[in-house]
C-alpha cells in the first residue's frame, strides 16, 4: 500500500513539474545580454536561428583546423629536429603535397561559402511581409513608423538611470518600444536621418545599418511573446552608447489592440496598453507558479 502510495504522489510530482514548466514555456521571454555568459544570444526568429547553425559549423570547422595544425606542429617538433633527424632531408618538391595543400583549402572555403551565402540572402528579405516598418537613426534615438497602421510614428529614446523602475536594465531600456505582433513576417525599412547608425538586435538576427539619403531592407519573425533588446552598433557620435533597442513581441490580438490605441489615443495610450498587458501576465505567472508550488507540496505529502 505505502509503495502504491508512493508512487501515485511521484506521478502528482511529475504532472505539476509538468504543469510549471509548460507555464515557463509559455511565458513571454526577455532577451537582453548577461554579464560573463559565453556565445550566442538564444536565436528568437528564422534568420537568427540560421545564424546560430551557421555558427556552429563553422566553430567544428575551426575547431578540426586548430586541432590539425596543433598535431603537425607537434609531429614536427618532435620527429624533425637536430637530435632525431642529424642529416636533414633535401626534399624540394612533393607534388602530391602541393595539390593537398591547394585543394583542402579551397574546398574549406566552399563549405564555409555555399551556407554564408545561403543565410546572407535568407535575411536579406521575406518575399510575402505582412507588415511594413520604417526604422530612422537619429543622434542618438530610434524612430519607427506603420505605413500599414495609419501611419503610426513615434520616437524612441533611452530612460535616463533616474527614472527606470525596479527591474528595467539599465542602458537598453526605452521610453517606447518597438511592437510586433508574434510569428508575423515584418518588413523593416532602415535610413538615417544625419550620421549612420546600425539596428541590431542579436536574438533576432538582424542587424542592419541606416545610412542617410538611402533606404536598406531587411526583416524578422519573432517565434515567440517577449522582449528583445539591442543597441547601435556603429560608432555615431557622443552619446553612440546611448541608443538601445528594444522590440515587443505581443499577439496578433494584442498587437491590434496595441496599435488601435496608439491610433487613437497616441504613443501614451499604447505605452500604458503594453504596460497593462506586462502587469497582467505577471500575476498570471504568479499564480500559475502559486498553483504549482501548492501542488508539489500536497502530492509531496
Amino acid at each position: 500500500m505505502s509503495v502504491r502510495k508512493n508512487a501515485a504522489a511521484f506521478a502528482a510530482l511529475l504532472t505539476a513539474l509538468a504543469g510549471r514548466a509548460s507555464v515557463a514555456l509559455a511565458d513571454p521571454v526577455v532577451s537582453m545580454p548577461e554579464a560573463g555568459k559565453l556565445g550566442m544570444q538564444h536565436a528568437y526568429s528564422p534568420v537568427a536561428v540560421q545564424l546560430e547553425n551557421f555558427h556552429t559549423l563553422l566553430l567544428y570547422i575551426i575547431i578540426g583546423i586548430v586541432a590539425f595544425v596543433s598535431l603537425l606542429l607537434l609531429t614536427v617538433m618532435v620527429r624533425f629536429n637536430r637530435r632525431a633527424n642529424p642529416v636533414p632531408s633535401k626534399t624540394s618538391h612533393h607534388t602530391l603535397l602541393e595539390v593537398a595543400w591547394t585543394v583542402v583549402p579551397v574546398l574549406i572555403l566552399v563549405i564555409v561559402a555555399v551556407p554564408s551565402f545561403r543565410v546572407l540572402y535568407y535575411g536579406d528579405r521575406t518575399p510575402n511581409p505582412e507588415m511594413t516598418v520604417k526604422i530612422t537613426g537619429h543622434q542618438w534615438y530610434w524612430s519607427y513608423e506603420y505605413p500599414d497602421n495609419n501611419d503610426i510614428s513615434f520616437d524612441s529614446n533611452i530612460v535616463s538611470d533616474g527614472d527606470l523602475k525596479p527591474g528595467q536594465p539599465r542602458l537598453l531600456t526605452v521610453d517606447n518600444e518597438m511592437v510586433v505582433p508574434v510569428g508575423t513576417p515584418v518588413r523593416l525599412l532602415l535610413t538615417g536621418a544625419d550620421v549612420i547608425h546600425s539596428w541590431y538586435v542579436p536574438s533576432l538576427g538582424v542587424q542592419l545599418h541606416a545610412v542617410p539619403g538611402r533606404i536598406n531592407e531587411t526583416w524578422l519573425q519573432a517565434s515567440t511573446e517577449g522582449t528583445f533588446y539591442g543597441q547601435c552598433t556603429l560608432i555615431c557620435g557622443t552619446n553612440h552608447g546611448f541608443m538601445p533597442i528594444v522590440v515587443h513581441a505581443v499577439s496578433k490580438e494584442d498587437y491590434k489592440a496595441w496599435a488601435e490605441k496608439t491610433k487613437t489615443a497616441g504613443i501614451d495610450a499604447g505605452r500604458e496598453f503594453l504596460a497593462s498587458l506586462e502587469a497582467a501576465q505577471g500575476i498570471a505567472k504568479a499564480g500559475a507558479t502559486k498553483t504549482a508550488l501548492a501542488t508539489d507540496n500536497g502530492a509531496a505529502r
